[in-house]
């Protein structure tokens, strides 16, 4: 019998978990799967729960939520053979569009139920764990204030970006991918494990969580009015293919530069000490339910 800790992050309200509740009692029937339900009650409480679930032998962790949540329980199961599966519950479901994990609850449970299994690769910048994306340009600024912000969404992404960007002053970066050293200004800086950040804006297209690789993604100084294609593009999944973006790929990228002062992983602004980050991919690190 398949032991199964589901992780919830509490932001849906009471009616909504109790249909939860009910989707895990129709798919994850109690004659095939022993299932306990959990929730996050601080901030790293995710990563505490996935610990001590692989030291208590559980073979599947269900993250409920967003992004960052997932972030938090996978730095749990990292190296373990505890797999990962996901429920997205949050706005952007950046790592569960890109893996095609189905937004609708029965489904994703459907296919925890099917438990089908692959190693994919993780990514650190410096010391903190990525599975989709992490970035030191306008989105690790547009991560920063909406961490501060109380509204959530599409629409408050789209007033962060609008506000700010008049104000912001790209940076020159001293780069290295692979040992290969560059210098180049960029607005964006992202370097991408999975194919987008949510909402199917894909900042880099051809980006696979199973290839052993990063994707570096750097979109030079733009105008404001900019914005607009870039968005199409990113959207329809050709934006590497457009003036607008330099695209690479490696195993270990430096950056470096004396304004760097702003890191997102997973859309979530962290700490930065110094003025270097160091981008690498571990692969095959962690396991995960997929389609």
């Amino acid at each position: 019998m398949k032991k199964i800790l589901i992780i919830v992050n509490r932001k849906a309200g009471t009616d909504r978990e109790k249909r939860m509740e009910e989707h895990v009692r129709q798919h994850l029937p109690e004659a095939q799967f022993q299932v306990e339900i959990t929730h996050l009650a601080y901030l790293g409480h995710g990563a505490d729960l996935a610990r001590e679930a692989v030291k208590n032998g559980v073979h599947i962790v269900v993250a409920v939520g967003g992004d960052g949540s997932i972030n938090e329980i996978a730095q749990g199961l990292v190296g373990s053979a505890t797999a990962l599966a996901i429920v997205p519950r949050g706005s952007g479901n950046g790592l569960a569009r890109a893996l095609k994990i189905p937004l609708d609850v029965p489904k994703a449970l459907q296919l925890i139920a099917a438990n089908k299994q692959l190693p994919m690769d993780v990514g650190y910048a410096n010391e903190y764990l990525f599975l989709s994306n992490a970035g030191v340009g306008f989105d690790a600024l547009i991560a920063d204030r909406f961490r501060h912000s109380k509204k959530r969404g599409l629409m408050n992404y789209a007033r962060l970006i609008i506000g700010h960007f008049r104000r912001y002053r790209p940076e020159a970066y001293q780069m290295q991918v692979d040992g290969a050293s560059k210098q180049t200004p960029a607005f964006l800086l992202t370097v991408a494990n999975g194919n987008q950040f949510g909402y199917e804006f894909k900042i880099a297209p051809p980006a696979d969580v199973f290839d052993g690789q990063l994707d570096v993604c750097i979109v030079k100084p733009v105008r404001f009015w900019d914005l607009l294609p870039i968005s199409i593009r990113s959207l329809a999944g050709n934006i590497h293919k457009s003036r607008y973006m330099q695209h690479e790929r490696g195993k270990e990228i430096v950056v470096s530069s004396p304004g760097l002062d702003s890191l997102q992983v997973d859309g979530d602004a962290v700490e930065l000490s110094g003025r270097e980050v160091r981008f690498q991919v571990v692969p095959a690190a962690l396991r995960i339910i997929v389609p």
